[in-house]
């Protein structure tokens, strides 16, 4: 709205169309355009877009990138958005937008964009973890994926895994715990996504040296002793690999 004119003038004409409906203010500085006919009281902006305005060197994760992947199998009350600083989050009904700060692990690397993708968004480009770091992520912070169950469950309906980008993200995040909770999900779907024993053997080779327990700070649960990891029991049903 500035291009013909000062800040200040772009400023009256956002006064001038939420006066009249035409824009809802969503955040400081950050206004979404009601579509005609709509009540702007009630009306809710696209989530990802909204993060990808207050946040331009954002990154969409957790379960938000899960249903950019299209493989999430619930909803979730949270957007997750990965950046240089923190922010205030931003409330969109019953939808926080919440802000976090790169890993430090990554942060320390550089490797923050490491395994992201771009994913057109109503003719906006929307920057999110892929299928590799989603997974990768999804262990390290379950609660931000709706749980391990969701993280497992959307996880396998991934078309495709790069094996050798999923050993680089677990060697940018240098959690041993991680190798193997990864190691575990590959050997579950060995088949599905086409992993060579080796590579499990690889991924085995950097396992925790004592039991894990995963989320931290759970008890009870099987013991998967090739991983050194004790999982709840809800992941075992159906399978035999514990």
């Amino acid at each position: 709205m500035a291009i013909r004119g000062s800040r200040s003038t772009a400023l009256e004409r956002v006064k001038h169309h939420l006066a009249r409906g035409r824009l809802k203010r969503v955040a400081k500085e950050v206004y979404a355009a009601v579509p005609p006919g709509v009540v702007p009281e009630e009306f809710s902006p696209d989530r990802y877009l909204v993060a990808a305005v207050a946040r331009p060197d954002g990154i969409l994760s957790h379960h938000a990138a899960l249903e950019l992947l299209g493989v999430a199998h619930s909803d979730w009350n949270e957007c997750t958005v990965l950046c240089q600083t923190r922010r205030t989050p931003i409330a969109l009904g019953g939808v926080q937008v919440r802000f976090l700060v790169h890993p430090a692990a990554l942060r320390r690397s550089g490797e923050e964009r490491i395994g992201t993708r771009q994913t057109q968004r109503m003719g906006r480009a929307v920057v999110h973890t892929g299928p590799e770091r989603a997974l990768v992520e999804g262990f390290s912070h379950p609660d931000l994926v709706g749980g391990l169950d969701e993280l497992v469950e959307s996880a396998a309906g991934f078309g495709v895994l790069d094996l050798a980008l999923t050993e680089r993200i677990l060697e940018a995040f240098g959690q041993r715990s991680l190798w193997a909770c990864v190691g575990w999900f590959l050997e579950r779907y060995q088949e599905r996504f086409f992993v060579p024993e080796k590579y499990l053997h690889r991924l085995e080779l950097e396992r925790p040296r004592s039991a894990q327990y995963v989320p931290r700070g759970y008890r009870g649960g099987d013991f998967h002793r090739r991983w050194n990891l004790v999982l709840p029991e809800s992941l075992s049903e159906g399978w035999e690999g514990t």
